[in-house]
């Protein structure tokens, strides 16, 4: 249980904040990239607040587990996860704009910080923002930037910066006919690093479209991390709560 929240929490937004984001290199864009950037934006689905199941497997080297979690959401606010046996409350996580907290009473352990915290940590800015996105499908950069540019190939559009980082290489495979997010993928080339976040089908949901799995694989070096992710019984704009206190006694985390 530590380690596929311990995964979701801390491997995934870290492995996502090593690459820093991309500026605007660019003093216009082009027509037809802006077009399939805007088109990509109007796909997502419009609600205030989510209520989801979720199945999570995780698995390394030396792991492999699997449990199901509550997920709830207040859009641009809050992400709230929940995984529990027979009504026990085994593991919870809490993420808002400004503070990361997470607890399991399995080992005992906790973290309490905020986004400040983690960046100064990692030397490169994290937000909200991108762990949202990498739950809803989209982006963890925001596209229309204008740093940019979107291209055609056989069968999806390719966006990727005008101008790549020397540090790492930035890439988003949207679906060709819905302009849905099929694929990000990071890449820091001298510390042997990769990060793949890809998408399984789509649904229709509130004027847009959700992803019902997300499949995501963190490699560096010999090391091969991934969490795959899918979707059971999401609700919209249902009334959702946020209880989240960790308990006395636990042993605070060290990053």
């Amino acid at each position: 249980m530590q380690l596929i929240y311990r995964g979701i929490l801390v491997l995934v937004i870290l492995s996502l904040a090593a690459c820093k984001s991309t500026k605007n290199t660019a003093s216009t864009e082009d027509l037809a990239s802006a077009k399939i950037i805007k088109t990509h934006y109007d796909t997502h689905p419009d609600f205030e607040t989510l209520a989801a199941r979720l199945k999570i497997r995780y698995s390394d080297p030396d792991t492999n587990q699997s449990v199901t979690v509550s997920l709830r959401m207040q859009k641009s606010e809050t992400i709230w996860m929940s995984a529990s046996v027979l009504g026990i409350s085994l593991a919870k996580a809490m993420i808002t704009k400004d503070r990361v907290q997470f607890y399991e009473k399995i080992e005992g352990t906790y973290f309490d910080g905020d986004f400040e915290l983690l960046s100064d940590l990692l030397g490169t800015e994290l937000d909200y923002n991108q762990v949202e996105a990498l739950l809803l499908g989209q982006p963890i950069y925001d596209l229309r930037s204008g740093g940019f540019s979107a291209g055609a190939t056989s069968a999806r559009y390719v966006v990727a910066p005008r101008k790549q980082s020397s540090l790492f290489d930035l890439f988003f495979y949207l679906n060709s006919g819905a302009f849905t997010l099929q694929e990000q993928r990071l890449a820091q080339r001298a510390e042997q690093r990769n990060l793949t976040i890809a998408y399984g089908d789509y649904v229709q949901e509130q004027n847009g479209y959700f992803p019902s799995e997300i499949h995501v694989k963190a490699q560096e070096a010999d090391k091969t991390t991934t969490i795959d992710i899918t979707y059971r019984g999401v609700d919209f704009n249902t009334d959702v709560s946020f209880p989240f206190n960790i308990p006395g006694g636990l042993k605070e985390i060290e990053l």
